[in-house]
């Protein structure tokens, strides 16, 4: 896309974070902007942030895991801003699983797949139509990871699997895009090279009771040093961001 002034994007995990860093500079560039996330009070409170700095940003609370939810996300979108022009699909989750992968819980599974992967999904059912129709650039940007969508980190098995498949799912809609012609544009977002200081580390606060664990917990939820453990047992060098 040539210019960003006075065209729509719509981040996804908007809240915080990396979709709020993105959100802000979308703005920053001139944009109007819908942030949203399914944590109301974190996403009402990055409104009134980005408001109070004059950008033009709304906010809209979403669940992901839900067609509905996005198409609504859509709806007040196209109503407030009559047209969508970049969507990243950025909403994501850490499972948060303990001990080996046969000993997940299945519900760890689906709700990472139901986030990290039908989110994806849902934001490419709501948004792309839009964008055909109206005939002008516009630009999908699906956020993956250095874990799962270059290689896996083996402790985090939901997670990398989700990212790998945020990976496909892109490349499948990029050339389906070609095969018809259109103006829109396809990307896959591995942040980094570092790690991000995100939600991603509290997952637990946005988990709904649909995919709330079966069993209680042994031990607390992984926390940054864990995973610089991992890292390092991986060969990796360790910085942030």
């Amino acid at each position: 896309m040539k210019s960003l002034a006075e065209k729509v994007a719509v981040v996804t995990g908007g809240g915080g974070g990396l979709g709020r860093a993105m959100g802000e500079r979308f703005a920053a560039e001139g944009m109007k902007v819908v942030l949203a996330d399914v944590q109301a009070e974190l996403l009402n409170s990055t409104v009134n942030d980005c408001r109070q700095r004059g950008l033009e940003v709304s906010g809209f609370v979403t669940d992901v895991t839900k067609q509905e939810s996005v198409d609504a996300l859509r709806d007040f979108t196209v109503s407030t801003y009559g047209s969508v022009h970049v969507v990243c699909n950025n909403a994501g989750i850490g499972a948060g699983a303990e001990g080996r992968m046969w000993e997940h819980e299945l519900n760890d599974w689906k709700w990472a797949i139901a986030v990290n992967v039908m989110g994806v999904v849902h934001g490419i059912n709501s948004f792309v139509p839009v964008m055909l129709e109206h005939g002008e650039e516009a630009h999908v940007v699906n956020t993956s990871s250095g874990n799962g969508g270059v290689s896996p980190l083996s402790g985090t098995p939901q997670y990398a699997a989700t990212k790998a498949a945020v990976v496909t799912v892109s490349e499948c809609l990029y050339a389906q895009l070609q095969e018809v012609g259109s103006k829109v544009g396809v990307s896959v977002l591995f942040p980094g090279p570092n790690i991000l200081r995100t939600g991603l580390f509290e997952s637990w606060r946005s988990r709904t009771d649909e995919f709330a664990k079966q069993r209680p917990r042994k031990t607390p939820y992984t926390t940054v040093e864990q995973l610089e453990a991992q890292m390092k047992a991986a060969g990796r060098e360790i910085a942030y961001t």
